[in-house]
């Protein structure tokens, strides 16, 4: 008996050893598990983009609401100013012309049978007024002749009369034949100017942008009130500006003359300096809630133009006021009510608001609230950027970015 209850205390010793280590092993467990989610759920430092507080330009800007065009400085779609069958074409498009140059040519004998007519009948009464004029110079010289003859009474009254009435004569018939000359001449301008309305000439030098036409075509005047494409459209590239719409609401502050940036996208990341030239006079109703300015600008240097081609899209920014050396901030990174998310030394987000001065898209100035070499958030947009989050910057922003 009594060796049974040995084993038996023997037994329920080692169960309770069993029992104390499982339990031990169940708590280390737990606190394990209990760990292992306190870890997976602590904050992770937000990755954030950065810009350094820092001097530098900053321009008070306006832009175009939509995008401009790339326009030549003369451009001209001319036509035929009557019908008529197209006889020549000596240009074709992308050739350059000269001023007077011949672009189009209907069928014109006729006209030119009439124009070699008048001044046949030119020459025939040019030589008629000269015969005229040496006839009234011979009866001239005779009736002085007489004149001196009587003087000696050599001649006659009567004779003296009819020399004098012939000289007479002939010097009327002689003025006669000279204003028939300016008849015929004026003839020949008739006939040349009805000859010159069947030829489309250039009016200034240029290049042939279309040619709407073939060589036995008709063509005919546009209709009033009806527009249709002219035969010839004749650009000079020599000079090349941007016209671009600007909102009603900007468009009081543009003055002829200001500065401005001309982008565009066939030459990418490349600005030009322009000079605005003109403001539309009127406002432009192209849609209800959205009425524009036409503005436009001048390239400074012409010769930034090369390979430049009308109807290029273009961008303008009209430079309104500029401060050379501003303690300045990305634009982007300004919240509603001019605040920024400042970084401490921490690392953890704080929140300041700032005074503003001059602001376009890119740059903003800062008047107060901030201090240079400060770091504030840019990519505000990003989950989990606020007031006391913890970030680690992945990016700086520089000007030159």
């Amino acid at each position: 008996m009594l060796f049974n209850n040995d084993y038996f205390r023997r037994i329920i010793r080692v169960m309770s050893l069993r029992h104390v280590r499982l339990y031990i092993s169940l708590i280390v467990i737990g606190v394990l598990i209990v760990a292992l989610f306190l870890w997976l759920g602590r904050s992770q430092p937000v990755k954030v983009i950065a810009a350094t507080v820092d001097y530098g330009v900053v321009r008070d800007t306006v832009a175009n609401t939509r995008a401009g065009t790339i326009e030549a400085c003369r451009r001209a779609g001319i036509s035929p100013s009557m019908g008529g069958q197209i006889a020549r074409l000596p240009v074709k498009e992308g050739d350059v012309v000269q001023p007077g140059q011949i672009l189009m040519e209907l069928w014109n004998d006729d006209l030119q049978a009439q124009l070699q007519l008048a001044k046949s009948e030119a020459k025939a009464a040019r030589s008629k007024a000269e015969q005229a004029c040496v006839l009234a110079e011979v009866t001239l010289r005779d009736s002085q002749r007489l004149k001196k003859l009587q003087q000696k009474n050599l001649a006659s009254e009567e004779a003296i009369d009819k020399a004098d009435g012939e000289a007479r004569a002939q010097k009327a018939a002689c003025k006669a034949a000279k204003a028939a000359t300016e008849v015929s001449q004026a003839s020949i301008d008739v006939a040349q100017a009805a000859l010159e309305r069947t030829q489309l000439t250039a009016p200034f030098k240029g290049i042939v942008a279309e040619v709407n036409g073939e060589v036995g075509e008709f063509v005919t005047p546009s209709p009033v009130g009806i527009p249709t494409p002219p035969a010839v459209d004749l650009m000079d590239i020599s000079c090349l500006y941007v016209s671009a719409p600007i909102d009603e609401v900007d468009a009081p502050r543009i003055r002829v003359g200001m500065r401005a940036n001309i982008s565009l996208d066939a030459f990418n990341n490349k600005i030009f300096e322009g000079k605005v030239r003109r403001v539309a006079p009127y406002v432009l109703e192209m849609e209800k809630q959205a009425r524009t300015v036409d503005v436009e600008v001048d390239f400074i240097c012409q010769s930034d133009c090369e390979n430049m081609l009308p109807g290029y899209s273009a961008d303008i920014e009209v430079i309104l006021e500029e401060q050379e050396r501003a303690l300045r901030i990305p634009t982007e990174a300004i919240l509603e009510g001019n605040r920024v998310l400042l970084i401490g030394d921490d690392g953890l987000l704080q929140e300041s608001t700032i005074d503003l001065g001059l602001s376009n898209w890119a740059w903003s100035e800062v008047v107060k609230g901030l201090s240079e070499g400060d770091k504030i958030v840019v990519s505000i947009d990003r989950d989990g950027v606020e007031v006391g989050a913890q970030v680690i910057i992945e990016k700086t922003v520089t000007s030159n970015d």
